[in-house]
């Protein structure tokens, strides 16, 4: 084939390869945009890499019965097709890479990471050994061309030295196409992993600075889409999760306006209340009312555990009390009644609320209370400098259906004297040695601040909590209710 004249030749391969080039595009959309876009980059290798060995087949079919050459004479055109199929072949593939990365990007939807790896330094070795493969047999093609070449200068009369300058101008020009044609490889790669990068990152620093809009777009199925499958799944959860949060918050803000804004002001009585919760939300509740024949009440509630689940424990309850406060009875009608109520609600999770429900009845220097569960009360005589507690049997809420709450009485009270009404989260908080706050240092505190409001014996409690505590971090919600007696 090598005697056709040049121009023929030329025709020859020029006819096959616009033919090739005229199929691409509908091939294009048949085997290659059809499939989805990870694997688009390989389905468009193989199609254009048999577009090429397909026009290499024509030209040596077409000279093989135009020109009667034999079939063995266009294995050197077949391989020059090969070599230059494979480059143009990569190339193109990397062009299609780029075009699914970008409509990938555009539409900023968070595939899975792909199922299956190639990794990049397996796709790299195998590129590179079939380049050197490539590179190897054409350099030994034209080295084995040209010394038989050199066997028979002798007969054509060409001196030694042009034949060698031939032969090494052959050769530079060879290697320099081949180079080219490498560098152009490794430029295009160099653009695909540019703009993965720079996909990743970005998206990274915007979740950085807080902006969750962004994803990664997954369009390789290499290390960069599985990093980048990964970073979409971190991205979910973060949103997710910034949804929690923003929930609880709005949960947390809602509950707050369920506990009494200010104390109110009763005659005869200094009032104090506090509600401090360990999480966002919490389960303590502590809530004041006007009761019959002029007397005070006080509820101090604490839902079994904390967080989300008990702060809608304490919304039940503190809905079924004040229902049930607005109606008559005594304290313990009212409290076996919400016992009632709520044991209907929670028989099934096994949950529970304590409750100390004190009414004050300042006429007759009387307490009265009913214990359902809860820390007894503790009453301080700041004239006799004596410690009482409100204590009596009594059942959680949401126990038992059934049972009947008694109502206990402590007649009198000098003037100055003190009620605390807490939860366990201040008895039981620890410091770093694991020793517990304990009653005797809330009465020691009690007593140092009893000669102030109640306001500031709330306050003075709190801190003497937090100095024992230290460093430790808040493990309970922590409820407090004091009531000076005047």
């Amino acid at each position: 084939m090598e005697t056709l004249p040049p121009v023929l030749l030329g025709v020859s391969l020029f006819v096959p390869f616009m033919a090739a080039l005229a199929l691409r595009k509908p091939l294009e959309n048949r085997f290659v945009v059809s499939h989805p876009r990870i694997a688009q980059p390989k389905k468009q290798f193989f199609l254009d890499f048999a577009l090429c060995m397909a026009a290499g087949a024509a030209v040596v079919a077409y000279n093989t019965l135009a020109y009667g050459f034999p079939a063995h004479s266009g294995i050197s055109l077949l391989f020059g097709c090969s070599v230059v199929g494979f480059f143009v072949s990569l190339d193109t593939a990397l062009a299609r890479e780029r075009k699914v990365i970008h409509g990938a990007l555009a539409e900023d939807r968070a595939p899975p990471p792909p199922e299956r790896l190639y990794s990049m330094t397996r796709k790299f070795s195998l590129v590179a050994l079939s380049g050197i493969l490539f590179v190897s047999l054409v350099l030994g093609l034209v080295i084995a061309r040209d010394v038989v070449w050199l066997s028979k200068i002798e007969k054509s009369g060409m001196s030694i030295t042009q034949a060698q300058l031939s032969v090494l101008r052959e050769i530079l020009f060879v290697m320099t196409v081949l180079l080219v044609a490498f560098a152009n490889l490794i430029i295009s790669y160099s653009k695909n992993l540019k703009l993965l990068f720079e996909n990743e990152t970005s998206v990274l620093e915007r979740v950085s600075q807080g902006d969750l809009t962004k994803l990664v777009p997954v369009a390789t199925n290499d290390e960069f889409g599985v990093i980048a499958g990964h970073t979409n799944t971190m991205i979910d959860g973060l949103r997710h999760r910034l949804q929690l949060i923003t929930s609880l918050k709005l949960a947390e803000e809602v509950q707050k306006n369920l506990l009494p804004a200010e104390a109110p002001s009763f005659p005869g009585l200094d009032i104090g209340g506090v509600s401090d919760y360990c999480d966002e939300t919490g389960g303590d509740y502590y809530d004041y009312f006007r009761l019959s024949a002029g007397n005070f009440g006080v509820v101090v509630a604490d839902a079994s555990e904390h967080g989300v689940s008990a702060a809608l424990l304490m919304t039940t309850v503190r809905a079924q009390l004040r229902q049930r406060v607005a109606m008559e009875g005594d304290l313990a009608s009212i409290v076996s009644d919400v016992n009632r109520e709520l044991a209907r609600d929670v028989a099934r999770s096994g949950r529970f609320m304590t409750m100390l429900f004190l009414e004050i009845e300042p006429a007759s220097n009387t307490l009265n209370w009913v214990r359902a569960g809860h820390e007894p009360a503790i009453l301080y005589d700041y004239g006799e400098d004596m410690f009482f507690e409100l204590a009596g049997e009594g059942m959680a809420l949401g126990v038992v259906e059934d049972f009947k709450f008694q109502k206990h009485t402590h007649q009198g009270w000098t003037p100055g004297s003190i009620v605390v009404v807490g939860t366990d989260g201040i008895r039981e908080a620890q410091n770093d040695k694991g020793e517990m706050f304990g009653l005797d240092r809330l009465r020691e505190a009690i007593r140092k601040n009893a000669s102030v409001s109640a306001k500031d014996i709330q306050n003075g409690i709190i801190e003497d909590l937090n100095i024992f505590r230290g460093e430790v971090p808040q493990e309970d919600d922590i409820t407090l209710v004091v009531v000076k007696l005047l």
